[in-house]
């Protein structure tokens, strides 16, 4: 029989315990847990939210890894063509946690129009391209189908419809280099508004139209086997650099590979500086709620110090009796927890189903609402790591217990 445990639950059971002074103190322990946790829910759940969201976005346009040639070097535009028929396309089969390998390719444009024009990258996509996120994109008119013959139907985004004038069905033309000479008149294409999207991200938004990857072929010269670059989808984003290293030592001499995060570095700089804030807002609600916790338990401490006096003199050993308090201290701990948890999750949830908050300068984080994300295992470690640090924070104030004197405490009044 665990006799601390016993004695503690006795203690959190007793109806005296309840109305005497430190009832009140005590509730506002429980209270600053609870709120603590909250915070630390929300922060935790909204950081992790955005660089999610954010990453999503930035790989809809380019996939997590990419397979191009050499020669390409840094160009946001295809230079020197690869042939589609390699060992890993379609089914990619040189290292496993791969969920999709996409073949496209990419021109530099202008669509002119009666009144402006704007330049563009027109990226071209073929029947295997991976449409998930542009779905979530889409806000108005359909997808384009690029499985049948070549078409003229485009995706563009809201920025370029706005400025443009364009709505679903609109026609424009579009004029685009020709590489080998440029002095020579320029490649035209006639396309016709299938979709507009909206991400959210203006510097992929002012500058991508989505086509049949057949037209970017025509116009380059290239054989019909022959792409920009290959975009590959991992399942665990978190495995990119170790994948990305792997697919470079299994592929030809000739190819080169390349992830978002060197891709687009600034913009995983900063939202890597997210996990210093949630860990900023972490450390000091737990600060704030051991505070509470220590106040609470050396008022508990000197409301049963006759009872500490009893105990120590029927031969209980300090550590004994502390450990009476900690398992007190913990209950109240694990009641701030249930609450902090219950508020936490019902706010997340309400947030991820109706997107009540909103940032007032959506520009700035390339999403209109505030994106919320918890999975089990880290709300798990979240709990635990609170409970186990908050006890080692009751530790030291517990060891007043020692110098108590069983005479003194038994006539303590």
């Amino acid at each position: 029989m665990n006799l601390e445990l016993y004695i503690a639950k006795r203690l959190i059971g007793s109806k005296e315990h309840k109305s005497t002074i430190s009832a009140p103190i005590i509730k506002i322990a429980i209270a600053a847990i609870a709120l603590g946790l909250l915070m630390m829910i929300v922060a935790l759940a909204t950081g992790v939210g955005l660089k999610h969201k954010i990453r999503e976005k930035v790989s809809a346009f380019n996939g997590h890894i990419q397979i191009y040639n050499y020669d390409n070097n840094a160009s946001q535009v295809s230079v020197v063509p690869i042939s589609r028929d390699q060992e890993f396309y379609p089914d990619f089969n040189l290292t496993d946690g791969v969920r999709h390998i996409q073949a496209v390719a990419t021109k530099a444009g202008i669509i002119r129009t009666e009144d402006t024009f704007e330049g563009i990258i027109a990226k071209g996509v073929g029947p295997d391209y991976d449409w998930t996120a542009f779905r979530e994109f889409l806000v108005a008119g359909e997808l384009p189908d690029y499985t049948g013959e070549l078409g003229e139907d485009v995706l563009v985004s809201r920025l370029l419809a706005n400025r443009l004038g364009l709505e679903v069905g609109s026609e424009f033309n579009s004029l685009f280099l020709k590489d080998e000479d440029p002095s020579r008149v320029p490649n035209r294409r006639r396309f016709r508004v299938a979709g507009i999207f909206d991400s959210g991200f203006e510097e992929f938004d002012a500058t991508y139209v989505i086509a049949d990857i057949r037209h970017i072929q025509r116009m380059y010269g290239w054989e019909a086997d022959q792409i920009g670059n290959f975009e590959i989808f991992l399942d665990n984003f978190d495995d990119i650099r170790e994948k990305s290293a792997e697919i470079y030592g299994k592929t030809l001499s000739n190819l080169d590979t390349q992830t978002i995060i060197n891709k687009y570095y600034q913009i995983f700089e900063w939202i890597g500086l997210f996990d210093f804030n949630i860990a900023l807002i972490i450390g000091i609600m737990i600060l704030v709620g051991g505070i509470n916790m220590i106040t609470a338990l050396l008022v508990l401490i000197l409301e049963r110090t006759p009872m500490i006096g009893i105990l120590k003199a029927l031969g209980a050993r300090n550590w004994s009796i502390r450990k009476v308090f900690l398992y007190n201290a913990a209950y109240l701990i694990g009641i701030g927890l249930l609450w902090g948890n219950g508020l936490g999750l019902a706010l997340l949830a309400i947030q991820d189903r109706y997107r009540i908050f909103k940032f007032p300068n959506p520009e700035e984080y390339y999403i209109e609402y505030i994106p919320v994300y918890m999975d089990v295992p880290t709300l798990l470690l979240l709990n635990l790591g609170v409970l186990l640090l908050c006890l080692l924070m009751l530790l030291l104030p517990s060891y007043i217990i020692s110098r108590i004197s069983p005479v003194r405490a038994i006539q303590f009044d």
